[in-house]
Protein backbone atom coordinates (compact mmCIF):
# COMPACT_ATOMS: atom_id res chain seq x y z
CA UNK A 1 0.00 0.00 0.00
CA UNK A 2 1.15 3.12 -0.78
CA UNK A 3 2.74 5.68 1.64
CA UNK A 4 0.31 7.79 0.49
CA UNK A 5 -2.94 6.49 1.81
CA UNK A 6 -4.83 8.18 4.18
CA UNK A 7 -4.26 5.14 6.76
CA UNK A 8 -0.77 6.44 6.90
CA UNK A 9 -1.51 9.98 7.01
CA UNK A 10 -1.01 11.72 10.62
CA UNK A 11 -3.61 12.95 11.93
CA UNK A 12 -4.13 16.94 11.53
CA UNK A 13 -3.83 19.26 14.09
CA UNK A 14 -6.76 21.08 15.70
CA UNK A 15 -7.47 24.18 15.51
CA UNK A 16 -6.75 26.40 18.86
CA UNK A 17 -10.54 26.99 20.23
CA UNK A 18 -9.65 30.38 20.95
CA UNK A 19 -8.56 31.45 17.76
CA UNK A 20 -11.49 29.92 15.74
CA UNK A 21 -13.79 31.59 17.92
CA UNK A 22 -12.42 34.58 17.58
CA UNK A 23 -12.15 34.12 13.55
CA UNK A 24 -15.89 33.35 14.09
CA UNK A 25 -16.99 36.01 16.09
CA UNK A 26 -15.05 38.61 13.08
CA UNK A 27 -17.07 36.85 10.00
CA UNK A 28 -19.90 37.36 12.01
CA UNK A 29 -18.99 41.32 12.33
CA UNK A 30 -17.86 41.44 8.94
CA UNK A 31 -19.95 39.32 6.92
CA UNK A 32 -23.38 39.92 8.72
CA UNK A 33 -22.70 43.58 9.79
CA UNK A 34 -22.47 42.35 13.50
CA UNK A 35 -21.70 44.47 16.37
CA UNK A 36 -18.37 43.37 17.83
CA UNK A 37 -19.13 43.88 21.28
CA UNK A 38 -22.54 42.60 21.27
CA UNK A 39 -21.39 38.97 18.90
CA UNK A 40 -18.56 38.50 20.94
CA UNK A 41 -20.23 39.16 24.17
CA UNK A 42 -22.87 37.22 23.31
CA UNK A 43 -20.47 34.05 22.12
CA UNK A 44 -17.95 34.47 25.19
CA UNK A 45 -21.40 33.65 27.68
CA UNK A 46 -22.66 30.68 25.16
CA UNK A 47 -19.00 29.41 25.00
CA UNK A 48 -18.86 30.05 28.89
CA UNK A 49 -15.16 31.32 28.44
CA UNK A 50 -13.23 33.43 30.48
CA UNK A 51 -10.21 34.92 32.51
CA UNK A 52 -7.25 34.53 29.73
CA UNK A 53 -8.84 33.14 27.37
CA UNK A 54 -11.66 35.50 27.34
CA UNK A 55 -9.17 38.37 27.33
CA UNK A 56 -6.97 36.72 24.58
CA UNK A 57 -10.01 35.97 22.55
CA UNK A 58 -11.13 39.74 22.83
CA UNK A 59 -7.69 41.32 21.89
CA UNK A 60 -8.13 38.77 18.53
CA UNK A 61 -11.43 40.16 17.83
CA UNK A 62 -11.28 43.85 18.98
CA UNK A 63 -7.70 44.42 17.80
CA UNK A 64 -8.22 42.79 14.29
CA UNK A 65 -11.14 44.74 13.46
CA UNK A 66 -9.94 47.95 14.97
CA UNK A 67 -6.48 47.93 12.56
CA UNK A 68 -8.26 46.66 9.85
CA UNK A 69 -7.41 49.78 7.38
CA UNK A 70 -3.48 49.51 8.82
CA UNK A 71 -3.60 45.56 7.93
CA UNK A 72 -5.36 45.58 4.70
CA UNK A 73 -2.21 48.11 3.32
CA UNK A 74 0.34 45.94 4.30
CA UNK A 75 -1.29 42.42 3.15
CA UNK A 76 -1.76 44.33 -0.28
CA UNK A 77 2.27 44.19 -0.60
CA UNK A 78 2.36 41.09 0.38
CA UNK A 79 -0.17 39.06 -1.73
CA UNK A 80 0.14 39.10 -5.61
CA UNK A 81 -3.54 39.91 -6.53
CA UNK A 82 -5.54 42.72 -5.38
CA UNK A 83 -7.06 42.10 -1.81
CA UNK A 84 -10.98 42.51 -3.46
CA UNK A 85 -10.42 39.44 -5.44
CA UNK A 86 -9.81 37.54 -2.27
CA UNK A 87 -12.66 35.44 -0.43
CA UNK A 88 -13.81 37.41 2.46
CA UNK A 89 -13.43 34.81 4.46
CA UNK A 90 -9.83 34.08 3.57
CA UNK A 91 -9.10 37.93 3.81
CA UNK A 92 -10.19 37.59 7.69
CA UNK A 93 -7.71 35.15 8.24
CA UNK A 94 -5.33 37.24 6.98
CA UNK A 95 -5.81 39.76 9.06
CA UNK A 96 -6.03 37.88 12.17
CA UNK A 97 -2.80 36.51 11.37
CA UNK A 98 -1.74 39.92 10.87
CA UNK A 99 -2.62 41.08 13.80
CA UNK A 100 -1.43 38.54 16.52
CA UNK A 101 2.07 39.21 14.03
CA UNK A 102 2.46 42.90 14.11
CA UNK A 103 0.56 43.80 17.45
CA UNK A 104 0.44 41.22 19.55
CA UNK A 105 3.22 38.99 21.82
CA UNK A 106 3.00 36.08 19.79
CA UNK A 107 5.43 34.11 18.47
CA UNK A 108 5.80 34.49 14.73
CA UNK A 109 6.67 30.72 14.15
CA UNK A 110 3.75 29.96 16.44
CA UNK A 111 1.39 32.24 15.00
CA UNK A 112 1.62 31.37 11.46
CA UNK A 113 1.33 27.51 12.44
CA UNK A 114 -1.85 28.46 14.13
CA UNK A 115 -3.49 30.69 11.74
CA UNK A 116 -2.41 27.57 8.98
CA UNK A 117 -4.37 25.20 10.98
CA UNK A 118 -7.04 27.32 11.11
CA UNK A 119 -6.86 28.16 8.18
CA UNK A 120 -6.90 24.04 6.90
CA UNK A 121 -10.02 23.91 9.33
CA UNK A 122 -12.24 26.87 8.08
CA UNK A 123 -11.09 27.41 4.13
CA UNK A 124 -9.89 24.06 3.24
CA UNK A 125 -6.38 22.82 2.75
CA UNK A 126 -5.99 24.65 -0.16
CA UNK A 127 -5.77 27.81 1.19
CA UNK A 128 -3.74 26.75 3.49
CA UNK A 129 -0.33 27.04 1.71
CA UNK A 130 -1.46 31.23 0.35
CA UNK A 131 -1.51 32.06 4.28
CA UNK A 132 1.06 30.61 4.98
CA UNK A 133 3.58 32.51 2.54
CA UNK A 134 1.53 35.99 2.98
CA UNK A 135 1.78 35.91 6.64
CA UNK A 136 5.66 34.94 6.44
CA UNK A 137 5.86 37.92 4.02
CA UNK A 138 4.33 39.54 7.00
CA UNK A 139 6.47 38.78 9.54
CA UNK A 140 9.97 40.05 7.91
CA UNK A 141 8.81 43.59 8.99
CA UNK A 142 7.97 45.07 12.55
CA UNK A 143 4.96 47.30 12.84
CA UNK A 144 6.97 50.61 12.29
CA UNK A 145 8.87 49.20 9.27
CA UNK A 146 5.82 48.25 7.61
CA UNK A 147 4.21 51.65 8.24
CA UNK A 148 7.27 53.47 7.37
CA UNK A 149 7.52 51.20 3.61
CA UNK A 150 3.99 51.99 2.93
CA UNK A 151 2.57 55.52 4.29
CA UNK A 152 3.37 58.64 2.89
CA UNK A 153 5.95 60.74 4.37
CA UNK A 154 3.85 63.06 7.29
CA UNK A 155 5.35 66.26 6.32
CA UNK A 156 3.92 65.08 2.64
CA UNK A 157 0.31 63.99 3.58
CA UNK A 158 -0.48 64.14 7.52
CA UNK A 159 -4.26 62.67 6.68
CA UNK A 160 -2.47 60.40 4.63
CA UNK A 161 0.86 59.03 7.08
CA UNK A 162 -2.21 59.12 10.46
CA UNK A 163 -4.83 56.57 8.25
CA UNK A 164 -2.14 54.24 8.19
CA UNK A 165 0.15 54.47 11.39
CA UNK A 166 -3.52 55.33 13.43
CA UNK A 167 -5.48 52.64 11.90
CA UNK A 168 -8.91 55.59 10.78
CA UNK A 169 -10.23 56.66 7.53
CA UNK A 170 -8.84 59.52 6.26
CA UNK A 171 -11.93 61.77 6.22
CA UNK A 172 -12.40 60.31 9.53
CA UNK A 173 -9.53 61.83 10.78
CA UNK A 174 -10.32 65.06 8.90
CA UNK A 175 -13.85 65.56 11.09
CA UNK A 176 -11.54 65.00 14.16
CA UNK A 177 -9.15 67.66 13.26
CA UNK A 178 -11.90 70.26 12.71
CA UNK A 179 -14.08 69.61 15.54
CA UNK A 180 -11.16 69.97 17.63
CA UNK A 181 -10.76 73.29 16.00
CA UNK A 182 -14.40 74.47 16.45
CA UNK A 183 -14.10 73.72 20.24
CA UNK A 184 -10.71 75.87 20.47
CA UNK A 185 -8.46 72.89 22.03
CA UNK A 186 -4.88 72.53 21.21
CA UNK A 187 -4.38 70.14 17.96
CA UNK A 188 -3.79 67.11 19.95
CA UNK A 189 -5.15 64.93 16.91
CA UNK A 190 -2.57 62.10 17.81
CA UNK A 191 -3.52 61.61 21.13
CA UNK A 192 -6.75 61.76 20.29
CA UNK A 193 -6.42 58.31 17.33
CA UNK A 194 -4.32 56.82 20.28
CA UNK A 195 -7.11 57.26 22.25
CA UNK A 196 -9.34 55.83 19.89
CA UNK A 197 -6.83 52.67 19.75
CA UNK A 198 -6.43 52.05 23.69
CA UNK A 199 -9.16 48.87 24.50
CA UNK A 200 -11.73 50.55 26.72
CA UNK A 201 -12.43 50.09 29.99
CA UNK A 202 -15.72 48.54 31.74
CA UNK A 203 -17.58 51.36 33.30
CA UNK A 204 -20.38 50.73 35.60
CA UNK A 205 -23.67 52.97 36.73
CA UNK A 206 -24.77 52.34 40.33
CA UNK A 207 -28.19 53.41 40.10
CA UNK A 208 -29.18 55.94 42.58
CA UNK A 209 -31.80 55.04 45.06
CA UNK A 210 -30.82 51.41 44.28
CA UNK A 211 -27.27 50.66 44.12
CA UNK A 212 -24.35 52.18 45.59
CA UNK A 213 -21.08 52.81 44.82
CA UNK A 214 -19.47 50.48 47.87
CA UNK A 215 -21.24 47.95 46.69
CA UNK A 216 -19.53 47.63 42.89
CA UNK A 217 -15.98 48.97 45.00
CA UNK A 218 -16.48 46.07 46.77
CA UNK A 219 -17.03 43.74 43.90
CA UNK A 220 -13.82 45.01 42.77
CA UNK A 221 -14.13 48.38 40.70
CA UNK A 222 -12.93 51.82 41.78
CA UNK A 223 -14.52 55.37 41.37
CA UNK A 224 -14.49 57.39 37.99
CA UNK A 225 -12.93 60.61 37.99
CA UNK A 226 -16.52 62.63 37.42
CA UNK A 227 -19.09 60.88 37.67
CA UNK A 228 -20.99 60.12 41.25
CA UNK A 229 -22.70 57.36 39.87
CA UNK A 230 -19.90 55.54 38.04
CA UNK A 231 -17.30 52.86 38.89
CA UNK A 232 -14.44 51.11 36.97
CA UNK A 233 -14.59 47.30 36.72
CA UNK A 234 -10.59 46.64 37.02
CA UNK A 235 -8.84 44.03 35.16
CA UNK A 236 -12.30 43.69 33.03
CA UNK A 237 -14.22 40.59 33.70
CA UNK A 238 -17.70 39.97 33.62
CA UNK A 239 -19.72 42.45 35.11
CA UNK A 240 -22.92 40.29 35.38
CA UNK A 241 -20.96 37.97 37.99
CA UNK A 242 -21.85 40.98 40.27
CA UNK A 243 -25.04 41.35 42.06
CA UNK A 244 -26.20 44.74 41.53
CA UNK A 245 -25.33 44.18 37.70
CA UNK A 246 -27.30 41.02 37.10
CA UNK A 247 -30.28 42.13 39.17
CA UNK A 248 -30.63 45.64 37.39
CA UNK A 249 -29.52 48.26 40.23
CA UNK A 250 -26.29 48.55 38.48
CA UNK A 251 -25.77 48.27 35.01
CA UNK A 252 -22.21 49.05 31.99
CA UNK A 253 -22.19 52.65 31.08
CA UNK A 254 -19.60 55.01 30.10
CA UNK A 255 -19.00 57.80 32.24
CA UNK A 256 -19.90 60.33 29.39
CA UNK A 257 -23.35 58.81 29.16
CA UNK A 258 -23.70 59.14 32.81
CA UNK A 259 -22.75 62.67 32.76
CA UNK A 260 -24.79 64.00 30.09
CA UNK A 261 -27.94 62.17 31.08
CA UNK A 262 -27.17 63.87 35.10
CA UNK A 263 -26.74 66.69 33.23
CA UNK A 264 -30.35 66.75 32.07
CA UNK A 265 -31.29 65.91 35.64
CA UNK A 266 -29.88 68.35 37.24
CA UNK A 267 -30.25 71.29 35.01
CA UNK A 268 -31.89 74.21 36.93
CA UNK A 269 -35.59 73.88 36.27
CA UNK A 270 -38.03 76.13 37.62
CA UNK A 271 -42.25 75.04 38.27
CA UNK A 272 -43.53 71.79 37.22
CA UNK A 273 -40.90 68.78 37.14
CA UNK A 274 -43.08 65.69 37.47
CA UNK A 275 -42.72 64.79 33.45
CA UNK A 276 -39.91 63.23 31.81
CA UNK A 277 -39.12 62.15 28.17
CA UNK A 278 -36.42 60.09 27.09
CA UNK A 279 -37.32 60.82 22.59
CA UNK A 280 -34.81 57.98 21.30
CA UNK A 281 -34.58 55.57 23.93
CA UNK A 282 -33.18 52.16 22.97
CA UNK A 283 -31.27 50.33 24.14
CA UNK A 284 -32.21 51.99 27.45
CA UNK A 285 -28.76 52.65 29.88
CA UNK A 286 -29.64 56.30 29.85
CA UNK A 287 -33.55 55.53 30.40
CA UNK A 288 -32.41 53.48 33.56
CA UNK A 289 -30.48 55.99 34.75
CA UNK A 290 -33.02 58.95 34.22
CA UNK A 291 -35.61 56.91 35.68
CA UNK A 292 -33.82 56.26 39.13
CA UNK A 293 -32.85 60.23 39.12
CA UNK A 294 -36.56 60.99 38.59
CA UNK A 295 -37.54 58.89 41.35
CA UNK A 296 -35.71 60.95 43.14
CA UNK A 297 -37.65 63.86 42.32
CA UNK A 298 -41.36 62.20 42.43
CA UNK A 299 -40.93 62.19 38.41
CA UNK A 300 -42.47 59.45 35.71
CA UNK A 301 -40.25 58.83 32.99
CA UNK A 302 -41.12 58.12 29.21
CA UNK A 303 -39.17 56.13 27.04
CA UNK A 304 -39.93 56.31 23.02
CA UNK A 305 -37.93 53.64 20.77
CA UNK A 306 -39.77 52.89 17.22
CA UNK A 307 -38.00 49.52 16.92
CA UNK A 308 -39.98 46.96 18.92
CA UNK A 309 -37.06 44.86 19.79
CA UNK A 310 -35.03 48.18 20.97
CA UNK A 311 -38.10 48.94 23.28
CA UNK A 312 -37.86 45.53 25.26
CA UNK A 313 -34.30 46.19 25.87
CA UNK A 314 -35.72 49.72 27.51
CA UNK A 315 -37.85 47.61 29.26
CA UNK A 316 -34.92 45.29 30.69
CA UNK A 317 -32.93 48.02 31.42
CA UNK A 318 -36.10 49.46 33.68
CA UNK A 319 -36.53 46.03 35.44
CA UNK A 320 -35.62 46.98 38.35
CA UNK A 321 -36.79 50.45 39.05
CA UNK A 322 -39.71 51.16 40.91
CA UNK A 323 -42.41 53.23 39.71
CA UNK A 324 -45.08 53.97 36.79
CA UNK A 325 -42.26 54.40 34.35
CA UNK A 326 -43.32 54.39 30.38
CA UNK A 327 -41.75 52.44 27.31
CA UNK A 328 -43.61 52.71 23.91
CA UNK A 329 -43.16 51.76 20.55
CA UNK A 330 -42.80 55.10 18.66
CA UNK A 331 -41.74 57.59 16.30
CA UNK A 332 -39.94 60.56 18.04
CA UNK A 333 -40.91 62.91 14.73
CA UNK A 334 -44.62 62.14 15.03
CA UNK A 335 -45.61 62.27 18.69
CA UNK A 336 -48.64 61.24 19.91
CA UNK A 337 -48.91 63.51 23.40
CA UNK A 338 -49.68 67.31 23.51
CA UNK A 339 -47.62 69.98 22.68
CA UNK A 340 -45.39 71.19 25.85
CA UNK A 341 -46.29 68.13 27.64
CA UNK A 342 -42.85 67.22 29.46
CA UNK A 343 -40.37 69.15 31.83
CA UNK A 344 -37.22 67.79 31.30
CA UNK A 345 -36.48 65.76 27.25
CA UNK A 346 -33.67 63.94 26.35
CA UNK A 347 -32.54 63.83 22.39
CA UNK A 348 -30.04 61.24 22.27
CA UNK A 349 -30.24 61.06 18.60
CA UNK A 350 -29.34 58.41 15.84
CA UNK A 351 -25.51 59.43 14.79
CA UNK A 352 -22.74 57.48 13.51
CA UNK A 353 -21.09 56.54 16.48
CA UNK A 354 -17.95 58.19 15.95
CA UNK A 355 -17.52 59.30 19.26
CA UNK A 356 -17.54 55.42 20.32
CA UNK A 357 -14.55 53.72 18.13
CA UNK A 358 -13.00 52.68 21.41
CA UNK A 359 -15.65 50.60 21.94
CA UNK A 360 -17.51 49.98 18.40
CA UNK A 361 -13.91 49.82 16.37
CA UNK A 362 -15.74 47.93 13.33
CA UNK A 363 -17.79 51.35 12.72
CA UNK A 364 -14.83 53.48 11.68
CA UNK A 365 -14.46 51.28 8.63
CA UNK A 366 -18.31 50.61 8.26
CA UNK A 367 -19.49 54.26 7.98
CA UNK A 368 -18.81 56.98 5.10
CA UNK A 369 -19.77 60.66 4.76
CA UNK A 370 -22.89 59.82 3.42
CA UNK A 371 -23.86 58.64 6.45
CA UNK A 372 -23.33 61.95 8.34
CA UNK A 373 -25.21 63.70 5.66
CA UNK A 374 -28.25 61.12 5.60
CA UNK A 375 -28.55 61.13 8.94
CA UNK A 376 -28.76 64.82 9.50
CA UNK A 377 -32.48 65.54 8.32
CA UNK A 378 -33.44 63.02 10.85
CA UNK A 379 -31.72 64.27 14.27
CA UNK A 380 -32.88 68.17 13.15
CA UNK A 381 -36.79 66.50 13.09
CA UNK A 382 -36.25 64.81 16.67
CA UNK A 383 -34.44 67.88 18.39
CA UNK A 384 -37.17 69.77 16.95
CA UNK A 385 -39.48 67.23 18.08
CA UNK A 386 -38.10 67.58 21.02
CA UNK A 387 -38.10 71.37 21.83
CA UNK A 388 -42.02 70.96 20.92
CA UNK A 389 -42.25 68.42 22.93
CA UNK A 390 -41.24 70.40 26.36
CA UNK A 391 -43.20 73.32 28.02
CA UNK A 392 -41.79 76.60 28.01
CA UNK A 393 -39.12 77.09 30.99
CA UNK A 394 -38.51 73.20 30.43
CA UNK A 395 -34.91 71.90 29.47
CA UNK A 396 -33.69 69.82 26.24
CA UNK A 397 -30.74 67.88 25.98
CA UNK A 398 -29.86 67.29 22.60
CA UNK A 399 -26.78 64.44 22.69
CA UNK A 400 -25.19 62.94 20.46
CA UNK A 401 -21.78 59.96 20.61
CA UNK A 402 -20.09 61.66 18.01
CA UNK A 403 -17.91 65.04 17.91
CA UNK A 404 -18.76 65.70 13.99
CA UNK A 405 -19.40 68.88 13.59
CA UNK A 406 -22.42 68.12 11.03
CA UNK A 407 -24.22 66.19 13.60
CA UNK A 408 -23.51 68.50 16.93
CA UNK A 409 -23.47 72.30 16.93
CA UNK A 410 -24.88 72.19 13.30
CA UNK A 411 -27.98 70.27 13.74
CA UNK A 412 -28.57 72.95 16.82
CA UNK A 413 -27.77 75.88 15.06
CA UNK A 414 -29.95 74.52 11.64
CA UNK A 415 -33.04 73.68 14.33
CA UNK A 416 -32.59 77.18 16.71
CA UNK A 417 -32.22 79.47 13.21
CA UNK A 418 -36.23 77.68 12.28
CA UNK A 419 -37.64 78.78 15.58
CA UNK A 420 -37.40 81.44 17.98
CA UNK A 421 -38.95 79.84 21.16
CA UNK A 422 -35.64 78.49 22.36
CA UNK A 423 -32.45 79.08 23.54
CA UNK A 424 -28.96 77.07 24.09
CA UNK A 425 -27.54 77.34 27.72
CA UNK A 426 -23.85 77.00 28.98
CA UNK A 427 -24.03 73.51 29.89
CA UNK A 428 -20.65 73.57 31.78
CA UNK A 429 -21.45 74.11 35.29
CA UNK A 430 -23.51 70.63 35.05
CA UNK A 431 -19.61 69.23 34.96
CA UNK A 432 -18.54 70.34 37.90
CA UNK A 433 -14.47 69.35 37.90
CA UNK A 434 -14.46 68.49 34.16
CA UNK A 435 -11.59 70.30 32.89
CA UNK A 436 -10.75 70.72 28.99
CA UNK A 437 -14.62 71.77 27.98
CA UNK A 438 -13.97 74.45 25.73
CA UNK A 439 -15.64 78.08 25.75
CA UNK A 440 -18.89 76.38 25.57
CA UNK A 441 -22.07 76.64 25.68
CA UNK A 442 -22.54 72.86 24.68
CA UNK A 443 -20.04 70.45 25.66
CA UNK A 444 -17.95 67.99 23.98
CA UNK A 445 -15.77 65.76 25.78
CA UNK A 446 -13.14 63.75 24.19
CA UNK A 447 -11.28 60.07 25.01
CA UNK A 448 -8.08 61.74 25.33
CA UNK A 449 -9.11 64.11 27.44
CA UNK A 450 -11.86 62.25 29.54
CA UNK A 451 -11.27 58.88 29.36
CA UNK A 452 -14.61 58.26 27.45
CA UNK A 453 -16.70 58.62 24.60
CA UNK A 454 -16.94 61.33 22.74
CA UNK A 455 -20.09 62.66 23.84
CA UNK A 456 -22.00 66.60 23.04
CA UNK A 457 -24.43 67.92 24.29
CA UNK A 458 -26.19 70.89 24.28
CA UNK A 459 -28.34 72.08 26.38
CA UNK A 460 -32.04 73.96 25.36
CA UNK A 461 -34.45 76.14 27.41
CA UNK A 462 -38.14 76.63 25.36
CA UNK A 463 -38.67 79.94 26.19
Amino acid sequence: MSDRSPRNRAPQRRPDPVRQLAYRVIRQVTAEDGYANLVLNKTLRDQRMSGRDAAFCTELVHGTLRWQGTYDAVLARCVSRPLPELDANLLDLLRLGTHQLLRMRVDSYAAVNEMVTLTRAEAGQSRSGLVNAVLRKVSQRTLDQWITTIAPAPEDDEYGYLAIAKAHPRWVIGAFDDALGVRGLERDLVDLLDADNDPPRVTLVARPGLAELDELIEAGATRTRWSQYGAVLQGGGDPGRIGAVATGRAGVQDEGSQLVATALATAPLEGDDARWLDLCAGPGGKSALLASLANQKDALLTAVEPQKHRADLVRSNLRAIPGDHQVLVGDGTKPTWPAGWYDRVLADVPCSGLGALRRRPEARWRRTPDDIAELQPLQEALLSSAITSVRPGGIVAYVTCSPHYAETRAVVDAVLDSRSDAVVEDARELFPGVPSLGGGPDVQLWPHLHSTDAMYLALIRRT
